[in-house]
């Protein structure tokens, strides 16, 4: 077993563990960091549920080594929140009900987290085209496009001055 240190920052928190090599990523967020928000689905890439934020960007952690993110920024669901208070993406999916088993969830919202930093006033298209590489199959999409654009309107809101 060949084994790597990495150090990495994940949702705000400065890490260093070591890994063997072939530990996904996903594997290391939720065996090593009890993050397990981050849901494995098809293990192929397909499916959005493991979808987390490297540096700023939307990736599969299933496609991704732990060792590779030495160095690297990682965003969870479980950073979304600010303590008790949800992030305005979180309560409007609440609020529209853009869930029911919720197993999905995390990789919707991490997707939606990078497109609303990307585009903070997206159209119904948009947000689904960002939304296309994240599969559900308890609900329709409708919600969920309607909790993003909530969300957008949320916080442009509470931008202004």
């Amino acid at each position: 077993m060949i084994e790597r240190t990495v150090r990495v920052t994940v949702n705000g928190r400065r890490v260093e563990k070591t890994v063997e090599v072939r530990k996904t990523l996903a594997d290391f967020l939720r065996d090593d960091l009890d993050l397990t928000g981050t849901h494995l689905g098809c293990e192929h890439g397909v499916c959005g549920a493991c979808t987390v934020i490297v540096d700023g960007a939307a990736v599969r952690s299933c496609l991704l080594f732990a060792a590779q993110m030495d160095g690297h920024e990682i965003e969870t669901v479980e950073g979304l929140a600010n303590g008790e208070t949800l992030d305005p993406l979180q309560e409007a999916f609440r609020e529209h009900h853009g869930l029911q088993c919720g197993f999905c969830t995390p990789g919707f919202l991490m997707t939606l987290t990078c497109l609303l930093r990307e585009c903070p006033n997206p159209s119904d298209a948009q947000v689904r085209e960002a939304i296309s590489g994240n599969l559900c199959r308890c609900t329709g999409y409708r919600n969920i496009v309607t909790a993003a654009l909530t969300a957008a309107r949320s916080r442009a809101a509470s931008a202004r001055p």
